[in-house]
């Protein structure tokens, strides 16, 4: 198993953000940037596979100030040695594919073959309906929501992430899609530098254009998809090679996934998966659980569960949710001692192998010191057991 640090990075503690606007304080980003540094090069020096950042927008309330994951990944991985660095994940949909594209293969290039690639569909309509305008019929989707806001959604995804794809593996690009086009029309180049020098020019009319620069990684950096849920969503990652992180979800609904992935891509079940933990790890499990009361917990009422993210811990029938404790227990949190964390983690792998654990950090909400103690003590204590 491959263990990353995973941030929705937070810019105040709970106290701050519950006095209202905390996004907009410039002294709380800055405390962020210096305390994510310390964070990231404990676990680039300690061996954490990789860091991976998310992308939101107009974050007013101090959740998930992330807005470009790429300058994130790019600016941590100046300051590391060889941890991979990656997104979970640009937000397609609300993207120009041929961008994203270009600012990976960028970022392939200045960390010397350290990007992942991670992409989203985006479910938060406050941002997503604003900075898809152009793209006409697009707006965020709600998981668990299956209608034509979804549909629409999903189409434009899947069409973005195959023409990310297409940069990167074919020399010349030409689309011909539903909400993209390349070249965008009859569009005259005489240029004698691309006649002697280049290519895509026939008669004078541009027939295909050259995305620059290639990644360094081929056929280009490993691909994954937050947070899937959908039985469509688990498809489409194991038809196009792309790891599927999956939230914590009851058997009822996991098991279903997994079997899909592994029937579509020939893999043994839990291969080439990964799974969301919160991750919080002190010498007691009543100090765990305190910080986790003003993290997870606070995080999932105020900001998750109006999304529909508590879903996959309610029982279909019953319409009961998963206690603290039986999370815990059953390994869709690691929270508590060190004793605690390894049990629940067994349990979740004797449940259900994966490839990968995404370890939730919850920076600010968690203390600095507190949060450099966990990580040091998930991956020396912790995942040695299963890797």
């Amino acid at each position: 198993m491959k263990a990353s640090l995973f941030y929705l990075p937070s810019i105040a503690s709970r106290a701050e953000i519950e006095q209202g606007m905390a996004g907009m304080n410039p002294q709380f980003y800055q405390r962020m940037l210096k305390e994510l540094t310390e964070q990231i090069k404990l676990g680039d020096e300690l061996g954490y596979d990789s860091v991976s950042f998310t992308e939101h927008h107009f974050h007013i309330e101090g959740f998930e100030l992330s807005n470009n994951p790429v300058l994130l990944d790019l600016y941590f991985a100046m300051q590391t040695r060889r941890i991979r660095v990656g997104q979970l994940g640009i937000v397609l949909p609300a993207s120009n594919p041929i961008r994203v594209a270009e600012d990976i293969a960028m970022l392939d290039h200045m960390t010397g073959g350290r990007a992942n690639a991670g992409f989203a569909r985006g479910y938060q309509r406050r941002w997503v309906d604003v900075m898809a305008q152009q793209t006409h019929g697009i707006h965020g989707a709600l998981p668990n929501q299956h209608d034509e806001i979804d549909e629409a959604n999903r189409l434009a995804f899947e069409e973005n992430f195959r023409i990310v794809k297409k940069c990167w593996t074919e020399e010349m690009l030409t689309v011909d899609g539903k909400f993209w086009k390349v070249p965008a029309g009859p569009t005259p180049w005489t240029l004698d530098t691309t006649e002697k020098w280049g290519k895509g020019v026939e008669n004078g009319i541009l027939k295909s254009v050259g995305v620059v620069p290639k990644p360094l990684q081929k056929p280009h950096p490993p691909l994954f998809q937050p947070f899937a849920s959908s039985e469509s969503t688990v498809r489409f990652c194991a038809q196009e090679n792309v790891t599927p992180i999956l939230p914590p979800m009851l058997p009822v609904f996991e098991e279903k996934l997994y079997s899909v992935y592994s029937e579509v891509s020939g893999k043994k079940k839990g291969e080439g998966v990964g799974v969301l933990r919160d991750v919080i790890i002190c010498d007691t499990d009543e100090e765990a659980r305190a910080l986790w009361q003003d993290s997870g917990q606070f995080t999932g009422r105020a900001w998750f569960e109006p999304f529909g993210f508590r879903k996959g811990v309610t029982d279909p029938k019953t319409g009961k949710m998963l206690t603290p404790d039986e999370i815990v227990e059953m390994g869709y949190a690691c929270v508590g001692t060190v004793d605690t964390v390894l049990r629940g983690m067994e349990v979740q792998q004797k449940r259900q192998p994966v490839d990968w654990v995404f370890a939730y950090t919850y920076n600010a909400l968690v203390p600095h010191p507190k949060l450099m103690k966990s990580i040091e003590a998930f991956w020396t204590k912790v995942m040695p057991r299963f890797r």
